[in-house]
């Protein structure tokens, strides 16, 4: 892969990783409800659903579900329908998603459920295969080896993923300690539960 493909490559992934959209909505919503550390995990399975978009967007999964949509909207709805559930018990204050370190009678989110939500809405948002199905192959040459080419494709893309996923997790950490400050927990938990909802309804309706 030639350094002027890599110098168009590099700017076009991370504007677009930058750019609002539900994995980036997750992880301010979760950086604002149980900080950067615990939001790591959520970020460690968009991150294996985002590879596993990128993957099959080459060796051509993308087509099959393209052909059958009535599984890709099933999953797409499911999904979507989870994250809702998830913001109207933020709204209720209800559950298991307060703050820990303000409301201390309520358990942090288990690691595997926040993993679960950044699987699912990775894998789950249809604007995803549709970007890595339009932009990724034409940065693929095709007369070469595909593999070695898709893992350093691959490599750049988690990392300018991670960082994206990081700044908006600590924007929303941020977010949260001047919330904190003015003793709101409750707004805490609806602002969150909202983004979390819209999400929901993004991934559903998208």
């Amino acid at each position: 892969m030639s350094l002027a493909t890599l110098s168009v490559f590099v700017p076009t992934f991370f504007l677009v990783s930058l750019t609002p959209g539900l994995c980036m909505t997750l992880a301010l919503s979760l950086g604002m409800t149980v900080g950067v550390k615990r939001a790591v995990w959520m970020m460690a399975g968009e991150l294996i659903g985002v590879g596993m978009v990128a993957v099959a967007s080459v060796v051509g999964v993308a087509g099959v579900l393209l052909q059958v949509p009535a599984l890709f909207t099933v999953f797409k709805w499911v999904g979507g329908a989870y994250l809702v559930w998830l913001g109207i018990e933020m709204w209720r204050s209800r559950g298991n998603l307060a703050i820990p370190e303000i409301a201390r009678d309520a358990p942090a989110p288990p690691r595997g459920r926040l993993a679960l939500q950044g699987l699912v809405t990775a894998i789950a948002n249809p604007k995803g295969w549709a970007f890595f199905i339009a932009l990724l192959p034409p940065f693929l040459d095709f007369d070469a080896p595909l593999a070695p080419q898709l893992v350093l494709l691959l490599s750049m893309i988690l990392s300018m993923e991670t960082a994206c996923l990081l700044l908006y997790a600590t924007g929303g950490s941020a977010a949260r300690r001047l919330l904190e400050q003015q003793a709101n927990v409750r707004l805490l938990n609806r602002i969150a539960g909202t983004l979390i909802m819209a999400v929901g309804l993004w991934l559903a309706l998208g």
